[in-house]
């Protein structure tokens, strides 16, 4: 049911955040490791910061971008037993994303997105592995309307609404180690929230911009199948909350010549994830209960990540962007699982923008997130965790009209 997958969100995601958070939705963002707020332009300012359309050319934009994401094999060595020693398996996806920003209507631009702002899919065939996470896979994808109003020359504002759809699945397996409980849950759902941005340019060098958006609670509702020695003891409804956590954002650019540097500081509030309590439409079977049915604490940290991006204009139709960022994972020793063994990360990106005419251009960017090793002492790990990475490919393609 989809509350694992919640549980995977917790991520990985995949990507290239803390957590199952993915910051990266275009391919300039993903070249300049999410540093995208402030210089944000063109129509994927629709997403990172609606107040930049006011901005942009008096033109409406349109922009698709495809991204591969791969995700290496996490090793994990065991202190206690050789026998718990477990290796994920490796992913691979493919994540279309969409951007539009409209022409000016009297001050006012109006945008959309639809992106992918979460996700992960991780699994484990070892036997003690497996018994918490052999697989943990959710999505996540967001369309995201958005308004913005020209306040003066210099200052703009904007809000928009979050329409969130995820679904996801999750099996646990412990018959490896004598542990004869499966679980085999799957579901959906669908919720709101809300995103605010303002960009203030007191000189046309210069960008000073804020973003904010919500705290979705996902509450993950569908279908959950439990067996204990192979007889299924249940096979009803349930569901599981958690949040995709609100982040906020400052950040500023500043253009000498032609380049650009723009510093980026976030917030996620990924304190709002106390506990994973699993809710199902009938009773558990009381042999069941210690297996599916007691809450898990989680007990999550609010995280911190800085970015850094530049931009240089190489020559009238050709623009370079290189990016570093440093992020941080929210998760507490005393909590970490296998179905999300996350960690610091610190990240590395490129990309070139080129411009075919003045209507159609093409922008590619690349980013790798390499995790810190991690060894963890609780009582399902006692070990360390190491290799993790992350390699994103994007391509995009832009049309003004």
């Amino acid at each position: 049911m989809k509350r694992s997958i919640l549980l995977s969100l917790a991520t990985a995601t995949l990507l290239c955040a803390s957590a199952y958070r993915i910051p990266e939705q275009s391919a300039d963002s993903i070249a300049l490791s999410g540093a995208y707020i402030a210089n944000s332009s063109g129509a994927d300012a629709s997403y990172y910061n609606p107040a930049n359309m006011v901005f942009n050319p008096d033109m409406i934009q349109v922009q698709a971008d495809l991204t591969y994401i791969g995700l290496n094999e996490i090793s994990y060595t065991d202190t206690r037993n050789p026998a718990f020693n477990s290796t994920s398996k490796s992913e691979s996806f493919i994540v279309p994303t969409l951007f539009y920003s409209s022409e000016a209507f009297e001050g006012i631009r109006y945008g959309l997105s639809l992106t992918a702002p979460g996700g992960l899919s991780k699994r484990w065939e070892d036997p003690y592995a497996k018994t918490f996470a052999q697989e943990f896979t959710l999505k996540i994808v967001e369309f995201n309307p958005v308004i913005a109003y020209r306040v003066s020359e210099t200052f703009a504002v904007a809000g928009g609404i979050r329409i969130i759809y995820s679904d996801g699945k999750v099996k646990s397996n412990g018959t490896g180690i004598g542990r004869p409980a499966i679980r085999d849950m799957e579901g959906d759902t669908t919720e709101f929230g809300y995103n605010l941005a303002l960009a203030y340019k007191p000189i046309s060098a210069l960008n000073i911009s804020a973003t904010y958006r919500s705290n979705v609670d996902i509450k993950e509702e569908g279908n959950a199948k439990l067996y204990l020695s192979g007889t299924k003891l249940y096979d009803g409804g349930a569901s599981v909350q958690i949040p995709l956590p609100a982040v906020a954002a400052v950040a500023v650019a500043y253009t000498y010549q032609k380049t650009t540097i723009e510093l980026e500081y976030d917030r996620t509030y990924w304190s709002e994830y106390k506990t994973l309590d699993f809710q199902y439409k009938d009773a558990v079977p009381m042999v069941l209960r210690a297996f599916f049915d007691d809450p898990i604490p989680k007990n999550w940290e609010d995280t911190d990540a800085f970015r850094i991006g530049l931009t240089h204009q190489y020559s009238d139709r050709l623009k370079l962007m290189a990016g570093f960022a440093i992020d941080e994972s929210p998760i507490p020793e005393n909590t970490l699982n296998f179905e999300l063994p996350d960690s610091d990360a610190m990240i590395y990106s490129a990309g070139f923008d080129y411009r075919y005419s003045d209507k159609l251009g093409f922008t590619m960017g690349i980013l790798y997130d390499k995790k810190d090793e991690r060894t963890v002492h609780n009582s399902v790990i006692n070990g360390t965790f190491k290799d993790a990475s992350a390699l994103l490919v994007s391509a995009a393609l832009r049309y003004l009209y």
